[in-house]
């Protein structure tokens, strides 16, 4: 059955807009949802709305907001099948992965259900008598948040739940082709208790959502912005956001490197290769862009990695599968480009590429109608290669050799992004030099490129982000600012750095 869904700003569906369909990627035919997308005004007044209903929410005492994201928690548990099936049909993501998305948000919700009691300032002693310092967590105010769909539900949750706990309202835009499931996450929160007007679901194409966003930040109406998409669009708005005298929260893209040492479990690494180079068919803005291997095992882990890549099955979401179809049709078109950026002295080890069909079949599997591809291994990269410097967002990896760690962590570091990065290694001090010496956010020791915990920063460097920190306690800095204030009881004006009492050493003793 289609869904017919509208942007809900104040409580109230938003009628009207400009029809766009978000299909099925696993059979385009299908359509999931009649999404109805809003223009740049719509966009700017959903901002006003937020900003009149904010105040009041931040009177809610922090502790009863906690409360409410405890019931968001609780909401999503017992929805999480529904919620992850819609992922699945919506997006192409395999069932067993959508799941664990959903499950990420619980996680969230369980972790800063807590914070609600824990937003503590300090109590500071001053320089002078009788008088005390204090300092506060307070609010932004309004964020405005941009999500991407290749995680439509867990991503949003991260900026989200603590924007909410903090005390501030919400404009949230998600990715129009992953609308369905953002709509049921809406609907969720809604039903947690939150007061008309502090979260407000804006659908619009990219375009009237940066005009929109450009009117409230002059408007003012707008005073943190929270971004996950492509790098080029994240120095747009960051622009944008520098103009206006803000910072805003980006988590952009990344060519995360696997480094494998002459001492690793091959085996491992190779099970690491496999999930971080083509779970969610290589969608992820953690995906592995190059595994970098030490040139005495680069030969037999290829075999390994070829074999595993071979044998991986490719298909149906709602089955047992590596990966499904690709996001959507943009996605697709995309990653065709990125295919004719390999090279002659490259070697494409893993068999066919491009779509999976009739006449390009992997295996017995011919594409079912869908936007499928061929997973894709590339052997010989080079440190000037696109394939090498790009992000590529799909199912492609490359793969190149080094010779010492140094020289690993120089092409680790080569394209400029810094998101996430692995290594695998026996070897404590190796990992250790790793750690010390990559540019990435976040560092994995015989572990994959992917995967994130809900207490742990995520965000990257670079090309990657500018530094911004989701998840753990970390994002709260993103979402509250501090104030100070100082309550002086003496009676009288005392002046800092003037009138303060000064006992006289005797710097001349000398035993």
């Amino acid at each position: 059955m289609t869904l017919d869904i509208f942007s809900v700003v104040g409580g109230k569906e938003a009628t009207g807009g400009t029809a766009y369909d978000s299909i099925n990627p696993s059979r385009v035919d299908e359509v999931v949802a009649r999404v109805h997308l809003a223009d740049a005004g719509a966009f700017a007044a959903a901002c006003r709305t937020a900003a009149a209903a904010q105040a009041e929410w931040a009177r809610v005492p922090a502790p009863v907001r906690g409360r409410v994201i405890a019931s968001v928690g609780r909401l999503v548990e017992a929805n999480a099948e529904a919620l992850a099936r819609l992922v699945t049909r919506e997006i192409g993501k395999p069932y067993a992965e959508a799941l664990g998305e959903v499950r990420e948000i619980v996680d969230t919700c369980d972790f800063f259900l807590g914070e609600g009691r824990r937003l503590y300032g300090q109590t500071v002693p001053s320089e002078m008598p009788d008088k005390s310092l204090f300092t506060f967590r307070v609010p932004v105010g309004v964020a405005a948040v941009v999500t991407a769909g290749n995680f439509p539900v867990a991503v949003p949750s991260w900026y989200l739940v603590p924007a909410l706990l903090c005390g501030n309202a919400v404009v949230w835009k998600p990715a129009e082709y992953a609308a369905a499931s953002a709509h049921a996450l809406y609907r969720l929160l809604a039903a947690a208790g939150l007061p008309d007007g502090v979260l407000n679901l804006v659908l619009a194409d990219g375009g009237q959502t940066f005009a929109g966003l450009e009117t409230a930040l002059e408007e003012g109406t707008v005073h943190k912005v929270g971004f996950t998409g492509s790098s080029g669009v994240g120095r747009r708005i960051g622009e944008l956001c520098g103009r206006h005298l803000q910072s805003p929260c980006l988590e952009l893209g990344g060519k995360n490197p696997m480094v494998v040492m002459p001492d690793a479990d091959l085996d491992l690494a190779v099970e690491g290769a496999l999930f971080a180079g083509f779970g969610t068919a290589g969608q992820r803005c953690t995906s592995l862009g190059t595994v970098i291997v030490h040139e005495s095992v680069h030969d037999e882990f290829l075999a390994r990695y070829t074999a595993a890549v071979a044998g991986a099955e490719i298909g149906d979401p709602a089955g047992e599968v590596l990966c499904g179809p690709l996001l959507d049709h943009r996605f697709a078109e995309r990653y065709e480009e990125y295919l004719g950026w390999i090279e002659p002295h490259h070697t494409v080890v893993s068999g066919p590429v491009g779509r999976i069909t009739p006449e390009n079949p992997r295996g017995g599997f011919t594409g079912s109608g869908g936007l499928y591809y061929h997973p894709v291994v590339v052997d010989g990269v080079r440190a000037g290669d696109r394939l090498f410097l790009e992000e590529t967002f799909g199912p492609i990896v490359g793969v190149t050799s080094f010779g010492t760690l140094e020289e690993a962590i120089a092409l680790a570091n080569r394209p400029g992004y810094g998101l996430s990065s692995s290594i695998y290694t026996t070897d404590p001090k190796a990992a250790f030099r790793f750690r010390a010496g990559i540019g990435a956010g976040m560092v994995s020791v015989n572990n994959s490129t992917s995967g994130a915990e809900a207490h742990l920063p995520f965000g990257g460097n670079g090309k990657s982000g500018n530094g911004s920190r989701q998840s753990g306690v970390w994002v709260l800095d993103q979402f509250t600012r501090w104030q100070a204030m100082n309550w002086d009881y003496s009676g009288r004006l005392q002046k800092a750095q003037m009138d303060v009492a000064e006992i006289v050493p005797d710097l001349d003793f000398r035993l």
